[in-house]
């Protein structure tokens, strides 16, 4: 009689999802080109600085390449971006 009163233990037990029940969404990258165009000296100093305000590191950035204008260069940096 005494066993009417003892509920089953399955049904007060709640088991929260496994991790791998519920997968996170992936976030999505999208590629973003930066680019710096002006004179050596100039291209040179504003990767510089960017480097100095921790944006990129001076390698991060393809070597300066002449645009076709006698005197101006450029360079660019590839970011990845998330864009959930």
């Amino acid at each position: 009689m005494s066993e009417d009163f003892i509920p089953d233990i399955l049904e007060t037990l709640t088991v929260p999802p496994s991790p791998s029940a519920t997968p996170e969404p992936t976030p999505r990258r999208e590629p973003v080109k930066i680019s710096i165009i002006g004179s050596r000296r100039g291209v040179n100093s504003i990767i510089r600085t960017l480097y100095r305000l921790r944006f990129a590191e001076v390698i991060e950035w393809s070597p300066l390449q002449p645009t076709g204008n006698p005197g101006e260069f450029v360079s660019m940096l590839i970011r990845q971006i998330s864009t959930h």
